[in-house]
């Protein structure tokens, strides 16, 4: 077997078929599963995969961290502060001089890195490139616990907290501002069971939540789940927030509403596959008469799909750029 992607590709030149690895921040790629003892992610669906395939799989806020064998190396982010983020959390939960190799596309900022590294006051050796991919080494130096990336800021009378990598980081999309100016005239005052899907930072959920609704939030992104956490906790919302690949965390679970502002970007690709189980799968999880309301770039091939789903499907909203759309059993 060999890798698929550019910068697994690299990782296979250089370290070859005796690779032995505990990736951190990894794509889905089978080379680097096969050759790996375990890995550490954000991403809930990812790890299930790993975990399917009986590898070791982490998020970065498990407690307490537990170093497993192989040689770690951190795939860089497009989020460039996501990526310093990961060095300091590295720095932080392994011992002092651990070698960390940084791998990463260049036109994903990986060049970046040996000013990154400096900065932190730690060293760098270029490994390798191909594949327009670099490889680079370093090891950990002493560092706390990084937690100066987390971002607050006010909107709609809502304190909202972020991280790099989590959707919308610092501010609130265009799409979003739509969907909750469409849902202000259209709720009942009586409390509903909603669920956010895919809730980024939070503040669909608190803005639901400040008018009385009863809140389950679900996200793929550890980061953007603990984003959530921390924006209900500082509006003084209460609300239920689980890591969920779509419904994989709600079997057997039905509310009055599903809302969502899906995601169709993986890293730079463009991916319909969360949305589409998103609506497919609504009607299991929908009560009687429940409805569905989401919102999405114009351009998205939605329409047909909720129209196949759902026995009443209707447009609430277009500026042009996006649509919300509302689907009612």
């Amino acid at each position: 077997m060999s890798a698929q992607l550019p910068a697994c590709q690299l990782l296979e030149r250089y370290y070859g078929q005796a690779a032995h690895l505990m990736p951190v921040a990894p794509p889905a790629d089978a080379w680097l599963m096969e050759h790996s003892s375990a890995m550490v992610s954000g991403d809930a669906a990812l790890r299930q995969q790993w975990v399917a395939n009986g590898k070791l799989a982490a998020s970065p806020f498990d407690s307490p961290f537990s170093r497993q064998a192989g040689q770690v190396v951190l795939f860089w982010p497009k989020a460039h502060q996501l990526g310093v983020w990961w060095l300091e959390w590295l720095c932080h939960v392994l011992p002092e001089n651990t070698p960390v190799d940084i791998v990463g596309e260049h036109q994903g900022g990986i060049k970046r890195v040996p000013k990154v590294l400096g900065e932190l006051g730690m060293r760098c050796d270029k490994l390798d490139n191909a594949r327009r991919c670099s490889l680079f080494s370093t090891r950990t130096v002493p560092m706390a616990i990084p937690d100066n990336a987390w971002k607050s800021f006010e909107a709609l009378t809502l304190t909202l907290v972020s991280h790099p990598g989590v959707f919308g980081h610092g501010k609130v999309d265009e799409g979003t501002t739509l969907l909750l100016e469409t849902l202000e005239g259209g709720l009942p005052k009586t409390p509903l069971k909603v669920l956010d899907m895919g809730c980024g930072d939070g503040i669909i959920s608190a803005w639901l939540g400040n008018r009385g609704h009863l809140i389950t939030a679900v996200d793929v992104s550890a980061f953007a789940v603990e984003a959530c956490r921390r924006t209900l906790s500082a509006n003084q919302i209460s609300g239920r927030v689980l890591e969920s690949d779509v419904y994989t965390a709600l079997e057997g679970e039905r509310f009055d509403l599903i809302v969502s502002n899906p995601p169709f970007h993986q890293e730079r690709d463009i991916t319909y596959g969360p949305s589409k189980r998103l609506i497919e799968g609504a009607s299991d999880h929908l009560t009687a008469r429940g409805q569905l309301i989401m919102v999405a770039n114009a351009f998205l091939p939605y329409p047909e799909l909720l129209e196949r789903s759902f026995s009443c499907f209707e447009t609430l909203a277009d500026n042009r750029r996006f649509r919300v759309y509302r689907g009612q059993l």
